[in-house]
């Protein structure tokens, strides 16, 4: 990376200055990132995927928006960046570069991100048409929920800004007081991108709008969809339109003059003394990159995990699709036959991105630091090139989600099988939690982490999001990741991380395995509540038996004790589901809770607010969405925004 130059810190050291005028025409950038989708698609060239952005940066200082291509095909890279309406050249320019330093971190994938003032998107064909698609979603902030008179103005403001958009370049905001005597007031902003019709624009528009209605009562909410924007608050996050924008500009001209020429010499000295601190920063990194690296290769060699590349690639049938056994969030896996005979399970990641490096680095530290019989078993690993595999022990019937959200393949699976997964799994996450020389916290339990052996044995798999901290912590602060629907509420509204977030995980995948329903996701129409709070009701209401599976095979079993049993598991789970990280049993406590029958259980305190709309996509494009079973963990939530109860 090239140093900056004196004058261009001294530049950026001015914007600076004259952002802190008061002066209403410099307003809010709003450079609050709310979602970064990593997609899929290789976005293959460096030098065009810099390109575009250099393209786009020119375009957004120049007009607030741009439109990219780079290259030609089959290696183009299109791109797109667009502020939204309310927002000045100056607070468009701050969001961008928020969006242009992390989009990035998608490369060599596609990817798109939204922020509150700006979005971008990045592919390898050309998309701008597009208005509706797959990764479309909604994102409920859930501080307050309001009365039905801001209710009624939240939808008449939404419906002004759909109707205005379309006829007025794409945008519009809205705001409509409330009646009565709280003095609140909805406001909404609608954004599409310049690239789609008015026709396109309104579908859009209508499409989100009806997402976005689903927040309600929440006191805000957004829409991000493939061609539009749409945001409610009951807090004014407009930016004032201007209406003296002349004098005003004439006036920091005048300002910026003064502060150059008064402070060239010290701004100077301070670019220098600035350059030198980023430079050592730079060489740290590097040198502790480094040290990772030897860290890595130093456990290898330790623990005799080495694999030759060839090997893997023979023994997958060069990584046949016809071998594909599934995909997770940081990789593929695939089943191979080593030469003498043994099977194995490969998984495939990729080094060209930053954090699946680190991912990488970390599962193999922690996996080959562990070994327990519900734990999957690291074979060995390969690091050739860009290209990384991790190989552990085949497991014949892959993960649990494959039976009991199955209502054919969940039949193999009776109560006393269930019970006995449920008994290893917690074996397992109380040897990660308390039995290792540095606590291990798994991040990601959930049903398709759960491997099943050839007598159908739970073993946790995938530590690609496992964190391991020392006992003198009370918590560890870091980025969001793991999947919606299974991550403990304070985690994600503060990032921190104890072992109660896995107790949490642990409780949803509970009341999956005794209801055979998936938490994040609906089966049908008729389950307008997550799962935890459905079995929350029919616990208070003392029917749960109404929701035990089917397939659980109960009437086979002649005793009551047994209906008792699977009640019980219920009950635990919503002591591992309770709102207050506090009032969760411990994993060890929880596994006694099973033993112990005789013991008597606590009442379990309600669980966290779950809008089921913020853990899956929109509706109509259900059937393009992963199988129940390939359901991946979401690792872009790092950067997502959410809001405590």
């Amino acid at each position: 990376m090239e140093g900056a130059t004196p004058s261009v810190l001294c530049s950026h050291y001015v914007i600076m200055l004259i952002l802190l005028l008061p002066d209403t025409s410099v307003a809010e950038p709003r450079s609050q990132i709310i979602q970064l989708i990593r997609g899929n698609r290789l976005t293959a060239s460096v030098p065009n995927f810099v390109g575009t952005m250099e393209t786009l940066s020119e375009q957004v200082r120049a007009r607030g928006y741009g439109v990219a291509v780079t290259g030609t095909r089959p290696d183009s890279t299109y791109g797109i960046s667009q502020c939204y309406g309310d927002l000045s050249l100056l607070d468009c320019v701050l969001c961008f570069s928020e969006a242009r330093t992390v989009l990035p971190q998608c490369f060599p994938y596609n990817g798109r991100i939204y922020l509150d003032g700006c979005f971008m998107r990045v592919e390898n064909y050309m998309f701008y048409d597009q208005y509706l698609g797959p990764e479309d979603m909604l994102v409920c902030g859930n501080r307050t929920t309001k009365g039905t008179l801001f209710q009624q103005s939240a939808r008449q403001a939404i419906q002004q800004a759909v109707v205005n958009a379309p006829t007025n370049n794409g945008t519009a905001r809205a705001q409509v007081s409330v009646p009565g005597p709280s003095n609140e007031t909805a406001y909404v902003l609608a954004d599409c991108w310049k690239t789609l019709s008015a026709n396109s624009c309104a579908v859009c528009l209508q499409n989100a709008s009806a997402s976005m209605l689903g927040c309600l009562p929440w006191s805000e909410g957004r829409a991000l969809y493939t061609g539009c924007f749409m945001r409610y608050s009951d807090t004014n996050f407009l930016n004032a339109i201007s209406a003296s924008g002349g004098s005003s500009s004439r006036g920091k001209a005048v300002v910026i003059v003064i502060v150059v020429v008064s402070s060239i010499v010290v701004l100077g000295a301070a670019a220098f003394i600035g350059f030198s601190v980023l430079k050592n920063k730079q060489i740290q990194k590097k040198r502790k990159g480094a040290n990772d690296v030897k860290k890595l290769v130093k456990i290898l060699d330790q623990n005799n995990l080495n694999f030759k590349y060839s090997t893997l690639d023979k023994a997958t049938g060069s990584f046949d699709e016809a071998n594909k056994l599934g995909q997770g969030g940081f990789g593929t896996v695939y089943k191979g036959v080593l030469a003498d005979g043994r099977e194995i399970a490969v998984k495939r990641l990729f080094f060209n991105n930053k954090h699946t490096a680190a991912d990488f680095y970390n599962e193999v530290n922690i996996i080959s630091s562990v070994q327990h019989k519900n734990l999957t078993r690291l074979l060995g690993c390969s690091c050739s090139g860009t290209e990384n595999l991790l190989v552990y022990e085949l497991l014949p019937n892959q993960s649990l989600d494959r039976f009991i959200f199955d209502p054919i393949k969940g039949k193999a699976l009776n109560w006393k099988k269930r019970f006995e997964i449920i008994i290893g799994t917690a074996e397992g996450l109380v040897y990660l939690h308390e039995n290792t020389e540095t606590r291990i916290i798994h991040r990601d339990i959930k049903a398709s982490n759960i491997l099943l052996d050839s007598r159908l044995r739970a073993k946790i798999a995938d530590f690609g999001l496992a964190r391991s901290f020392q006992e003198d912590k009370s918590h560890i602060s870091t980025v969001i990741a793991g999947t919606l629907g299974y991550m403990a509420p304070e985690y994600l509204a503060r990032g921190q991380l104890t072992e109660k977030a896995d107790v949490y995980s642990f409780g949803v995948l509970l009341l999956e395995i005794v209801t055979g329903r998936q938490n994040n996701k609906r089966k049908n129409a008729e389950y307008t509540v997550s799962l935890v709070s459905n079995v929350w009701e029919h616990f208070q209401r003392g029917i749960v038996e109404e929701l035990f599976d089917p397939n659980l095979m109960l009437h086979n079993y002649h005793t009551i004790n047994v209906k008792n049993e699977v009640a019980r598991v219920l009950h635990v789970g919503l002591l591992c589901t309770q709102e207050i990280p506090s009032l969760r049993p411990a994993m060890s406590k929880a596994l006694q809770m099973f033993v112990k029958k005789d013991e008597e259980l606590p009442p379990p305190t309600n669980p966290p607010f779950v809008d089921e709309k913020t853990m899956e996509l929109h509706d109509p494009w259900e059937k393009n969405l992963l199988k129940q079973g390939d359901s991946a963990s979401i690792a872009n939530l790092s950067h997502s925004s959410f809001y405590p109860r």
